[in-house]
């Protein structure tokens, strides 16, 4: 048996209600997106996140709506609470596997039908400002020739925090200094990139952490629009 089994038949375009997806181009009331951006393939790992991943697919209404977010996969590693009904009621594709967490993202990865990836952890909550400033990333990275890129959301953290500013602050300096993302920021990447430099790997801890590692300072942007658990 493959390592990686779809629930449900290939994921079809929901007409009715927001789902997760949306096939066309058109652009929110003064949203600036440019009507020839690559649509996004967003691949989301789960195992019993219910409650974290209505956040996160709700936060990605606004980019299915806009045309950005073609598809979004969850790719589950066997959850027993509502995990598979909430991603199948907002119309997203699901694949259950109880392989290990790296061969499921690359293998969904391989089955994205977009041209840009973009992985999110469940619970992760992006800025409004999301879905332009990633099409204007995509738009740069293609019109320049320099597709094999990769971005990742500047780390929020929550007002209720103590001293968020300061935490912030620190994250960007870590950032500036080493070069190292934290797979809460997302990742938005050139599925061609992603290929060269071998996926998600399965022999690591934490195959989302490795990946950011392996991508170094030097490949990765750091986005304005902030990411937050």
């Amino acid at each position: 048996m493959p390592p990686f089994t779809s629930a449900r038949p290939i994921f079809l375009p929901r007409r009715e209600g927001w789902g997760c997806y949306s096939e066309g181009h058109a652009s929110p009331a003064g949203g600036g997106i440019h009507k020839s951006t690559s649509m996004l393939s967003v691949i989301i790992p789960t195992f019993n996140s219910e409650r974290m991943l209505v956040s996160t697919l709700a936060m990605l209404i606004s980019g299915a709506m806009s045309g950005v977010v073609r598809e979004v996969t969850i790719v589950d590693g066997g959850s027993t609470d509502a995990t598979l009904l909430v991603a199948d009621a907002a119309g997203c594709e699901v694949a259950v596997s109880s392989a290990p967490l790296g061969t499921r993202l690359s293998a969904a990865a391989a089955a994205a039908r977009s041209p840009w990836l973009m992985f999110l952890r469940a619970g992760t909550v992006l800025d409004a400002t999301w879905f332009e400033e990633a099409a204007r990333f995509i738009d740069e990275a293609e019109s320049s020739g320099a597709r094999r890129s990769a971005a990742v959301f500047r780390k929020s953290i929550p007002v209720r925090s103590t001293y968020p500013v300061i935490f912030e602050a620190l994250a960007l300096l870590k950032f500036a200094l080493f070069g190292r993302a934290h797979p809460d920021q997302g990742l938005l990447i050139d599925a061609r990139l992603y290929n060269e430099i071998g996926g998600h790997r399965d022999a690591v801890a934490d195959p989302e952490a490795d990946l950011l590692a392996r991508l170094g300072r030097r490949r990765i942007l750091m986005l304005r629009s902030g990411a937050r658990r």
